[in-house]
């Protein structure tokens, strides 16, 4: 049984890596291999960027605290002072959570 040809312009063109116009299992094997390493850098690159985020927002919000202070906004920066216990737990939970799933899955 004759290897089915690539039709010219086919959208199966790009997973045919050698260029011989026909598209085998090896061949498709490699791309699925290859499209799953781009999305699982992709979620990584994602998890960091929400990590790098939560980082700076826990880093910067006691300084909107006393930016509050000295512009007089006393009442902000009395709510901004209460709500500091629940969103630094918050946020340290999100880092944690993703740094824990960062060594669990390197730990496979």
């Amino acid at each position: 049984m004759a290897a089915k040809k690539l039709q010219e312009g086919s959208e199966y063109a790009e997973y045919d890596s050698d260029g011989d116009g026909v598209v085998t299992d090896e061949e498709l094997q490699t791309s699925r291999e290859l499209q799953e390493l781009r999305l699982r850098h992709e979620r990584a690159d994602a998890h960091r960027a929400m990590s790098w985020f939560a980082l700076w927002g826990m880093l910067l919000y006691p300084s909107l605290v006393v930016a509050s202070e000295l512009f007089g906004l006393n009442q902000a920066a009395s709510i901004l002072g209460d709500m500091a216990a629940v969103y630094f737990v918050s946020v340290a939970g999100i880092l944690a959570a993703f740094f824990g799933a960062q060594a669990w899955s390197n730990r496979k």
